[in-house]
């Protein structure tokens, strides 16, 4: 076909283009493994010290300097504060295709209760102005280390590949907003737009797996604020109160029906409360009483019947109560990460010839995707054509046998108890998405 080709354009006079070489896996694979062999040590102290210093959406101010200055000494040519702490790294190699690579910078407002030696004791100021832990409780400093990693393989695979690096560091993942704020600043008109976007997430599978899912990869998320508004009185006198924290009682219990009766009962959908704060002590009713949520769907209309439902029940409860309209806001939201399916496919194929068929599946279109979220889908929406999220496992056997033995499950992301296995959680990584990168820019 390929020489066909040729001769058809010489035949119509067209100049002849050369044309890009397949993927030799086993060779890539190799010099991958050789090269991370070589880099763990220095990789292993980088997780570490990420870990150690894990810091709040919008607040990664070293760590954003930390990769940059990494970057910087690859030869990429690096812009920082880009989404106000988000960070671009371009290397430029010849003409070819321009290939984003993304990894998040920051960590949840949560305490690290692993008992690892590096484990973090970090407190930072919130969003509301209250000191809480951090901990990279969602694995996202093995990110920063298999992002670091991978550019490390591919700058010095210069000769196997040719187009742009564009290797992205995006602020405020977990509070879904960092991705938007990058697009927002100019990352698709102040850099290129991307032909190929690939982005992974650790999770609790066993460790040096992949999972490429086809389609729909990760949920919807809505996150949506609640101010139930009320008469502050003594405890002793609740009839000269209008009580918000009541009214907020009746609103975890009356919501949960938006799920059970409203929502079709063969789609996805879930709605939690994940804060509920109210009042300073025993003898006072409040004024006011403030709820968060995080709604999570796959399907438009699931979304809108969410949303709908959460902001009607809330209403309804400040009427039965007698109390003034609540206060409902909804800070931040994304859509759900999809797939490209050929991509996925092709990448599954590339993964499986190098890493073996027991370590990579390829889950189709019709299994369901994750239930959490993430705002990886605004970058892609923003500016990259196609685009594949890869799930890496990140659990060893041994700890996984440990806690089924116990009857325990598994730490998840967001766990204060998560902790996947550094070397080959991150050594997957770097192989997944350097080889990613090398099938679609490769020589």
């Amino acid at each position: 076909m390929i020489s066909r080709i040729v001769a058809l354009a010489l035949a119509l006079g067209a100049p002849a283009v050369a044309l890009a070489k397949p993927l030799d896996v086993r060779a890539a694979k190799t010099a991958i493994d050789a090269g991370f062999d070589k880099a763990w040590p220095d990789l292993e102290a980088l997780y570490r010290d990420i870990h150690s210093h894990p810091e709040l959406a919008f607040q990664e101010t070293r760590t954003s300097a930390l990769l940059a200055e990494r970057m910087r000494k690859l030869g990429f040519e690096v812009t920082e504060h880009v989404g106000k702490t988000g960070v671009v790294a371009i290397l430029r190699n010849g003409p070819g295709p321009v290939v984003l690579v993304r990894t998040e910078l920051d960590a949840l407002p949560m305490e690290e209760k692993t008992g690892l030696p590096y484990a973090s004791r970090v407190q930072q100021t919130d969003e509301d102005g209250k000191l809480t832990f951090v901990d990279h409780s969602c694995g996202h400093d093995a990110h920063m280390a298999w992002w670091v990693g991978t550019a490390e393989q591919l700058a010095a695979m210069k000769d196997r590949w040719h187009g742009t690096l564009m290797f992205v560091a995006q602020p405020a993942e977990e509070a879904i907003g960092g991705a938007k704020a990058m697009v927002a600043d100019g990352l698709f008109t102040r850099f290129p737009k991307a032909d190929f976007g690939f982005a992974a997430h650790v999770g609790p599978a066993l460790a040096a797996t992949v999972d490429v899912k086809q389609g729909v990869v990760t949920s919807t998320s809505d996150t949506i604020l609640i101010t139930f508004k009320g008469v502050g009185a003594h405890g002793s006198m609740p009839d000269k109160s209008i009580d918000p924290i009541v009214e907020g009682a009746h609103f975890i219990d009356d919501v949960q029906s938006v799920i059970s009766r409203q929502k079709d009962p063969q789609k996805f959908g879930v709605v939690t409360v994940g804060a509920f704060n109210a009042g300073v002590a025993p003898n006072i009713i409040p004024d006011h009483a403030d709820l968060k949520l995080t709604l999570r769907s796959y399907d438009p209309e699931v979304r809108k019947v969410l949303v709908d439902g959460v902001t009607r029940t809330a209403r309804a409860v400040a009427d039965m109560a007698g109390a003034p309209a609540p206060d409902i806001r909804q800070p931040s939201a994304a859509t759900a990460v999809y797939n490209d399916s050929g991509l996925a496919a092709d990448e599954a194929g590339v993964l499986k010839a190098a890493l073996g068929g027991d370590r990579v599946t390829l889950s189709p279109e019709a299994k369901p995707g994750a239930t959490a979220s993430e705002d990886y889908s605004e970058l892609v929406a923003g500016g990259i054509a196609r685009s594949v999220f890869f799930m890496i496992g990140g659990y060893e056997a041994k700890t996984i046998a440990d806690y089924k033995a116990k009857g325990q499950p598994l730490p998840v992301n967001h766990s204060p108890f998560f902790a996947p296995a550094p070397e080959p959680s991150i050594r997957t990584g770097v192989e997944t998405l350097t080889l990613a990168v090398l099938s679609v820019a490769g020589r």
